[in-house]
C-alpha cells in the first residue's frame, strides 16, 4: 500500500488507489464516485491528479485529505468504512514519527511503542511518587529522625531501618549512636546535639527535607526492610496539624 503524502497546504492525503484497495473496490469504480462528488463540489482536496504505472499502462490517481477520503467510501459496508479509520489512524501514528523512525520494521516499531508506552509510565509514576514525597516532606516535624518518619510509613521494620542505612553507607554507627556520612551530611540528613542521661553530649542524625523524599522513595521501590506482618499495603500517615514545626 501507498504510504500517506503531504499535500501543499501541510494536510495529510490517501491515494485513491488505496482507497480501492482497502474497500476492494476497482480503482476505476473509486474514481467515478471521486469525479462525482468533485463535480457536485463536495470534497475539498485539490482535484489534479498524479499518474502511476500498473501493469505495463499508466493510471490516473487523486490524492484526498482524511475527510473527502471518508466522503468517498460512506456508501461502503461498515467492514471496509472500519479499514479506511483504522488504516488512517495507522499512517497517522506513523507520520507523528521522528523522520528516523518511520522506516523502521514493524517488529522495530512495536518495540518503540512498547517503550514510549513504559516511558510513560515511568513518567506518571514519578509525578506521584513527587506529589506523595512533597506531602510527606511539607509536613515534616523538625528534628525527625529516620525511624520516627519510618513510623508513619506502614509495615516498615523499624529496628532495621538504622542499620539498613549503615550498610547502604549513608549513616555511620559510632560508640553514641548514629553519624551522618560526609558525602550526605546537609544533604539527606543534619544532626542535632542533645544530652543523654548521662549529660553526656550526643549527636542525632535527622532528616532534611530531601531526606525525606529520599527515603519515601526508598520505601515505595521496596528497598527498606518490612515487617513479617506486613500487609503488602505501601501506605502513609500524615502529621496532625498541632505536631508540624512552628
Amino acid at each position: 500500500m501507498t504510504e500517506l503524502a503531504t499535500a501543499s497546504n501541510e494536510q495529510q492525503t490517501m491515494s485513491s488507489k488505496e482507497i480501492a484497495e482497502l474497500v476492494e473496490a476497482r480503482h476505476n469504480d473509486v474514481l467515478v464516485t471521486i469525479r462525482r462528488l468533485f463535480d457536485k463540489g463536495l470534497l475539498r482536496s485539490s482535484r489534479k491528479t498524479h499518474r502511476i504505472q500498473t501493469g505495463g499502462r499508466p493510471i490516473d490517481v487523486y490524492q484526498l485529505t482524511e475527510r473527502d477520503t471518508h466522503l468517498v467510501v460512506a456508501g461502503y459496508s461498515d467492514e471496509h468504512r472500519a479499514r479506511v479509520i483504522d488504516r488512517w489512524q495507522e499512517l497517522e501514528a506513523k507520520a507523528a514519527l521522528p523522520s528516523w523512525a518511520q522506516n523502521l520494521s514493524q517488529a522495530a516499531r512495536i518495540a518503540l511503542e512498547d517503550l514510549s508506552t513504559q516511558l510513560e509510565h515511568f513518567k506518571d509514576e514519578t509525578h506521584r511518587l513527587n506529589a506523595v514525597c512533597n506531602d510527606l516532606a511539607a509536613n515534616l516535624k523538625a528534628g525527625l529522625t529516620p525511624v520516627e518518619f519510618c513510623r508513619m510509613l506502614n509495615g516498615v521494620n523499624l529496628n532495621r531501618v538504622q542499620p539498613l542505612l549503615v550498610e547502604r553507607k549513608r549513616l555511620l554507627k559510632t560508640q553514641h549512636g548514629y553519624r551522618s556520612a560526609a558525602a550526605y551530611r546537609d544533604k539527606l540528613f543534619t544532626e542535632r546535639r542533645y544530652l543523654n542521661r548521662d549529660g553526656r553530649t550526643c549527636e542525632k542524625v535527622v532528616l532534611t527535607q530531601k531526606g525525606a523524599k529520599w527515603l519515601y522513595s526508598q520505601y515505595e521501590q521496596g528497598q527498606l526492610e518490612m515487617r513479617r506482618d506486613w500487609d503488602g499495603r505501601y501506605t502513609h500517615m500524615l502529621f496532625d496539624n498541632e505536631e508540624k514545626a512552628a
